[in-house]
């Protein structure tokens, strides 16, 4: 009697273990560097209004051909949005203002040096020192989310100043 207990509460244990395995999502994000093709799996723009070159006015593609950049880079330990960033963000606030039912999200980034914690702080100051210059600008803060990545999603690999520089950024994405 007492083995078919220990034989019946081991399969309790068992199976209450691969009850509590983690799923899977559904979907899964984009690695680091790799785009997503919004009209990916939709049969292209199935004929609607298309700007030039087959662009949907006030896409994720629009936005990228419409500004002067989606990305905005700062030195190390920075947090300031300087006159090239200004630039890159004024050219950013004015497609928003085109565009005014478009959300976005953007991106703080942070190079390899330094702790998770700290990278992540870092990152967050930078999405929110864009986010703060774009409703300044005259976009509603309620269109913008922030997140930051920190140093986990690297733009360029390698641990030289070249590679750190482009990690060190803020990136504006069109959400849809």
């Amino acid at each position: 009697m007492t083995k078919i207990s220990a034989t019946l509460f081991v399969a309790i244990g068992l199976l209450a273990t691969a009850g509590c395995a983690k799923k899977r999502p559904a979907v899964l994000p984009p690695a680091p560097g790799q785009t997503v093709d919004p009209n990916a799996g939709t049969g292209g723009t199935g004929g609607t209004g298309t700007g030039t070159n087959g662009v949907v006015p006030g896409s994720r593609a629009d936005f990228q051909q419409s500004v002067a950049s989606d990305t905005i880079n700062f030195g190390l330990d920075q947090y300031d949005i300087d006159a090239t960033a200004r630039q890159i963000l004024d050219s950013q606030a004015q497609w928003l203002t085109r565009y005014p039912n478009v959300r976005v999200t953007i991106e703080g980034h942070a190079d390899e040096r330094g702790t998770r914690e700290y990278n992540l702080a870092l990152g967050d100051r930078r999405a929110n020192a864009a986010s703060s210059y774009l409703a300044t600008r005259g976009i509603s803060p309620s269109r913008i989310t922030t997140i930051s990545y920190g140093k986990e999603r690297p733009l360029a690999l390698g641990s030289d100043e070249a590679a750190w520089a482009q990690n060190r950024r803020a990136v504006t994405v069109v959400l849809q």
